[in-house]
């Protein structure tokens, strides 16, 4: 492909450039450093994620938060790398990006939250993103229109000449409302989304 593709691709990345999700995986790490029951950690963190994608809490306030009301006995200096170290990586995705040709314009469009969306920007492989939009970054989530509408003026091409792949089958409904064409992706069946994809991009 050249410089002249006409079609092009974005992605969401939790459950898309990670297998299992995010919070599931740093919420049982926190309940098993801390002894705290991970129901009582995850009844915690889930009410108040929201204000960490919208970019409302920095990642110290939602600590604590989560602090005093779960009882967790742990300083944020232990958290933070505890969190972080929380992702684990869909390695087949990272070699479909980095196989993907130089002609296509990659996306990024993902609920997201401070430091962890720093951290995100400082891997070498997401060079390959154009202008990452994340939503602690922008003050609106998937499915919001406010959120495709950031990532078609991200992109710089028309929404209809862009893929969008998610692992949720609301954001890919919402993608397909803003004019995108929606991918719905599970890890368990990469080699059939690698097909079609290859089939859009060539299409």
């Amino acid at each position: 492909m050249t410089s002249e593709q006409k079609r092009h691709v974005a992605f969401d990345w939790g459950g898309v450039f990670t297998v299992g999700t995010f919070d599931g995986r740093s919420t049982q790490n926190v309940a098993d450093r801390s002894g705290v029951p991970v129901e009582r950690v995850r009844d915690s963190y889930f009410r108040h994620v929201r204000q960490l994608e919208v970019g409302a809490w920095t990642l110290p306030q939602f600590w604590t938060v989560l602090q005093e009301e779960a009882g967790i006995p742990m300083p944020y200096t232990d958290f933070e790398p505890l969190y972080l170290g929380s992702i684990h990586d869909n390695a087949p995705m990272y070699a479909t990006l980095a196989a993907l040709p130089a002609g296509v314009r990659v996306g990024l469009l993902s609920n997201n939250y401070p430091v962890v969306s720093d951290h995100l920007r400082r891997d070498p492989r997401f060079a390959r993103f154009h202008q990452p939009v994340f939503s602690n970054e922008l003050g609106h989530k998937k499915p919001s229109p406010e959120s495709f509408a950031a990532l078609e003026a991200a992109m710089g091409v028309p929404a209809a000449q862009v893929a969008f792949v998610d692992d949720v089958q609301e954001n890919i409904d919402a993608a397909n409302a803003a004019g995108f064409h929606g991918i719905l992706y599970h890890h368990d069946h990469h080699a059939a989304f690698e097909a079609t994809l290859a089939e859009w991009l060539n299409g």
